[in-house]
């Protein structure tokens, strides 16, 4: 009789629209959880509403005002299986409106991944002294969620495109809000995504990321929608370097 894989419940939080909803459709999507022709059918009607980002979203927000409004209202559930582990990823809401939903899913939560807009004037808003940025860590911290991945999402929308030097000003400024909370910035790490474009999902070109992690959300949550910038070799060298040396 084989090992009985054990279940992990991944809770996904952050300021709203950063991506959340986005990169989790997207993730399900990419390991086979939907239908293309369903996505499609996301496109065109997301389309119809002027909404054509949202097609990956809507696979998690399926209230009729969520579409309309473009934000998560209720915390949504996904379930999905590796080699080792049952996962539930949990949709969390970003509008402070929707708190309360928001730490009901965070509460079932065993670890978490917070997504980041790291957008000129994105970041800046979810960093703020009232943005969900700061509040969702602080929540995820106080109902005992210490296991945590920060996902710097829409790095294809920085300014250039994949900005180094905007990816390390957003680490050092959350890692030490982390730090003020109670997490320690040594087991937090960082990781440059597009959750809308996606682009080596399920790749093994994302291995040196897991080699530089010990926690297992990190392990579960590359399986979707991390994109390297390999073609950059001030991404990639870093990169390599670390893999090599936790060999």
């Amino acid at each position: 009789m084989g090992k009985e894989k054990t279940h992990i419940n991944i809770v996904v939080i952050g300021h709203v629209d950063s991506g959340k909803s986005t990169t989790t459709g997207h993730l399900i999507y990419k390991l086979g959880g939907i239908d293309k022709r369903v996505i499609e059918r996301f496109e065109k009607e997301a389309a119809e509403m002027n909404k054509r980002s949202f097609k990956y979203a809507w696979v998690l927000d399926k209230l009729k005002a969520e579409r309309e409004r473009g934000i998560t209202i209720d915390i949504a559930l996904w379930k999905f299986e590796t080699t080792k582990y049952y996962c539930t990823v949990i949709d969390a809401p970003g509008h402070r409106d929707f708190i309360k939903n928001m730490i009901t899913g965070t509460s079932q939560a065993d670890c978490a991944v917070l997504i980041i807009d790291s957008t000129t004037g994105g970041f800046e808003a979810g960093i703020s002294k009232d943005g969900q940025t700061r509040e969702h860590a602080l929540l995820a911290f106080t109902l005992g969620v210490k296991q945590m991945i920060c996902c710097c999402n829409k790095m294809d929308a920085t300014t250039p495109k994949y900005s180094k030097a905007r990816y390390d000003e957003i680490v050092k400024e959350v890692s030490s809000y982390l730090k003020k909370v109670g997490y320690n910035p040594d087991k937090i790490h960082f990781v440059p995504i597009s959750g809308f474009e996606g682009g080596l999902q399920t790749s093994p070109c994302v291995s040196p990321y897991r080699m530089c992690t010990r926690l297992v959300v990190l392990e579960l949550f590359l399986l979707g929608v991390l994109r390297l910038v390999s073609s950059s070799l001030v991404w990639l060298l870093p990169l390599v370097l670390v893999a090599l040396l936790l060999r």
